[in-house]
């Protein structure tokens, strides 16, 4: 899966995968997006416009950008077009510290159960 200038570039989707054609777009916009190759602010093709790019039925591209809206990787402003999202600094900050929390309570052999109640009174606690 290359790209070669603009979104999407020379990539297309595989007809013949298994994989659905709008997850594999999904899949293909979140790669970019955390590559930084689709940097946040970058506006992607009108459904139309892209689904003809990728030989593909709107409703594919439509339900592609529905769902990545959904994860919060684009929005879509109306008649101004979907735009790639900035990544929530909060949340990878969260993410990487709740990661860090399961892999000692695994090493220190805490069941799922009991990782969450001392969270949980973690969390509580003043």
């Amino acid at each position: 899966m290359t790209t070669g200038g603009p979104f999407p570039g020379t990539w297309k989707p595989n007809q013949s995968s298994t994989v659905a054609l709008f997850e594999q777009l999904r899949l293909h916009v979140i790669r970019l997006a955390d590559s930084g190759a689709l940097p946040p602010g970058t506006k992607l093709p009108a459904v139309r416009n892209l689904a003809g790019l990728l030989d593909v039925a709107p409703h594919t591209v439509a339900r592609a950008y529905k769902e990545l809206e959904a994860a919060g990787v684009v929005a879509t402003k109306g008649r101004n077009g979907t735009v790639v999202c900035a990544r929530d600094e909060r949340e990878d900050a969260l993410a990487l510290a709740a990661n860090s929390y399961a892999s000692v309570a695994k090493a220190q052999g805490a069941t799922f159960a009991e990782a969450v109640q001392l969270l949980a009174a973690a969390y509580d606690a003043d």
